[in-house]
């Protein structure tokens, strides 16, 4: 990996500014935070930090409020739930600029820092410059420390003036939290770990497809499963059920089928339901047997087991989807059951991302079963495109 990282600098009573992402999910209503998991994974980063006496500067983006101040995305919560992971206060910094969103002086704020105290901008999509990628608020941030840091690699997709613009101006490194997801993700497209087996899940076969398209070049298998299923059972001409699918989606999954380097495997049974309602009654049937008026919303057992056979035997598993409704108990059972087999992969690299995969990762309790379980949903996906992140091309080198 060619990118600086926080190893590379010294930050010793330097003021560091550090993008995370604190964009954690909330209760409806309460605004409670349901999530801190991407709170947690910054705590190497910023402990590293306070033990070289560093000013920290957190920012973050939190929600979509469109370059306005919306009162429920305010940093508030998230800001009270850092303090108790990190055994500090955290000081509300504000915003630079004008207008609003500003709030407390952030200059003013942060040079009244102890070394190793913690302060935290609010949330950087109030101004409409962040996702503008504007110079002149990308210079605001600048301006208010010595050191950039971005351990946000969830954000590290987007070319945003705190992810690509704030860099132009000071030294700018990847985190602990960015470095690991780097190394992590170039290991599972490039180690020659075999045999390699992907497991993707997902809605649409055009929201994954270049995905499946790279990861098909440097893997072994690839499981099939989501709501993907119904385009690959059109394509090798069995009935879909009462989806609704494009032809382009029908077109890619026989492409994939049918010329790729890798074998794609796909369900040989599948649970299907009337109605797309959690308490819709499932029933089992053959992937020759879809009923014309039912919804295909998860992978059958004959399929669990053919899937597990594969993983089981793999050095290398790569998983990002489920493989069902999964929110829904009665079709939750193969993201269960792959999630089972994965844990229990003896000597295999483990990369795992999605929110609805890791969420299941999390609810199982098997977290500590998996090598890397990936912070950055869209990140992650681009990554394993092959394509270039805005966020870490714009880091020192």
């Amino acid at each position: 990996m060619t990118t600086m990282t926080l190893r590379d600098v010294d930050v010793t009573g330097k003021t560091c500014l550090v993008r995370v992402d604190f964009n954690v999910p909330t209760e409806p209503g309460t605004g409670r935070i349901t999530d801190d998991s991407r709170i947690r994974a910054a705590l190497p980063t910023i402990h590293y930090l306070q033990s070289k006496n560093a000013r920290v500067v957190l920012c973050s983006h939190n929600g979509r409020p469109n370059g306005k101040v919306v009162e429920e995305l305010r940093m508030t919560a998230v800001r009270e739930r850092a303090a108790d992971w990190f055994g500090t206060t955290v000081v509300d910094a504000g915003l630079p600029g004008d207008g609003p969103a500003a709030g407390p002086n952030p200059a003013l704020v942060i040079g009244n820092l102890k070394p190793g105290g913690i302060a935290m901008l609010e949330n950087l999509r109030f101004n409409p410059g962040e996702e503008a990628n504007d110079p002149a608020f990308a210079q605001a941030l600048a301006s208010l420390a010595d050191i950039y840091i971005n351990d946000a690699f969830g954000a590290a997709h987007r070319a945003h003036a705190s992810t690509v613009g704030v860099a132009e101006y000071l030294p700018a490194v990847a985190g602990y939290l960015m470095e690991r997801e780097l190394k992590m993700l170039t290991r599972a497209l490039e180690s020659a770990e075999r045999p390699a087996v992907a497991i993707i899940g997902g809605a649409k076969v055009t929201d994954k497809i270049h995905v499946l398209a790279n990861l098909a070049k440097r893997v072994d298998t690839v499981l099939i499963g989501g709501g993907m299923v119904a385009a690959f059972l059109k394509a090798q001409g069995h009935g879909p059920g009462v989806a609704k699918i494009s032809d382009d989606d029908v077109h890619t999954a026989g492409q994939l089928l049918f010329s790729s380097d890798a074998s794609i495997m796909t369900p040989i049974d599948v649970v299907v339901a009337r109605e797309f309602r959690e308490h819709s009654t499932p029933r089992i049937v053959d992937i020759t047997a879809v009923p014309d008026d039912c919804l295909v919303l998860d992978i059958g057992p004959k399929t669990r087991a053919s899937y597990a056979d594969e993983i089981i035997d793999a050095k290398k598993i790569i998983w990002n989807g489920p493989m069902g409704v999964v929110e829904w108990p009665a079709f939750a059972e193969g993201t269960r059951s792959v999630a089972r087999a994965v844990a229990a992969a003896p000597d295999a690299f483990k990369l795992v991302g999605g929110g609805s995969t890791v969420a299941v990762i999390e609810e199982m309790q098997l977290r500590s079963e998996i090598t890397h379980v990936s912070t950055g949903g869209g990140a992650s996906l681009e990554f394993l495109e092959g394509k270039v992140l805005p966020g870490v091309a714009a880091l020192d080198a």
